[in-house]
């Protein structure tokens, strides 16, 4: 087993954070878990172990209380080895054209300046432990899809990974762009078991950070077999 690593989570309630969360912690990893739901989140450390999990619900668009979430987990834990950006939305209405400007405003508040805020709460501390960054970015952040905005978000959400892997390469950081296609969590309405599971990509930041120091996995791609 690699070193055990203090890993925050955002995004944790549910789907691929709660996968994330229950993976790493069974492979000898501790979890300091954020969302906005306090509920779920008690249930999960709960059933993970108040020695190995500790929740700080926030939500993740507010800075101050990102900051928070952090220096909660540092009290508790005594550092912050990774930080894993997972937290997202798509929209209801598809397009540009007949899309909600609404739906767009609060999609960017968490899909792109929660991940800037959580980078920037979280590097000084990875800093410190020549950490790991993590984020959850999309597979249509990597090729055009009809007038999607969701996809621009997530290729903000790529591209900024890439730039911040180079960035902390600096000082031996290492930053991990997980890439997912279609998943089966509650981010859809319907349930699509045919496609990837949440633990699939628990799997790849899991892999990610037991990878030994001296590789950077700059980037993982999951797609859907069918």
């Amino acid at each position: 087993m690699a070193k055990e690593k203090i890993v925050l989570i955002t995004g944790a309630s549910s789907g691929i954070g709660e996968a994330t969360a229950k993976t790493l912690v069974n492979n000898g990893h501790k979890v300091i878990l954020t969302a906005r739901s306090e509920d779920k989140l008690t249930k999960l450390v709960q059933s993970l172990g108040e020695d190995n999990a500790l929740s700080v619900p926030a939500d993740a668009t507010d800075f101050t209380e990102l900051e928070n979430v952090v220096t909660k987990g540092l009290e508790k834990f005594g550092r912050l080895d990774a930080a894993f950006a997972n937290a997202g939305m798509g929209v209801s209405t598809a397009g540009t054209e007949k899309g909600d400007p609404d739906e767009w405003s609060t999609m960017i508040d968490i899909n792109i300046k929660a991940l800037l805020w959580t980078a920037k709460a979280t590097l000084p501390h990875l800093h410190q432990n020549k950490g790991h960054f993590i984020l959850t970015s999309s597979a249509a952040g990597r090729k055009p899809i009809k007038g999607s905005i969701y996809g621009a978000t997530k290729w903000f959400a790529y591209g900024f990974g890439q730039n911040l892997a180079e960035e902390m390469s600096e000082w031996n950081g290492r930053c991990t762009t997980i890439a997912p296609g279609m998943v089966n969590t509650p981010f859809f309405d319907e349930a699509k078991p045919d496609k990837l599971d949440p633990q699939d990509v628990a799997d790849a930041v899991l892999f990610a950070i037991e990878a030994n120091q001296r590789n950077s996995v700059h980037e993982i791609y999951l797609m859907p077999t069918n």
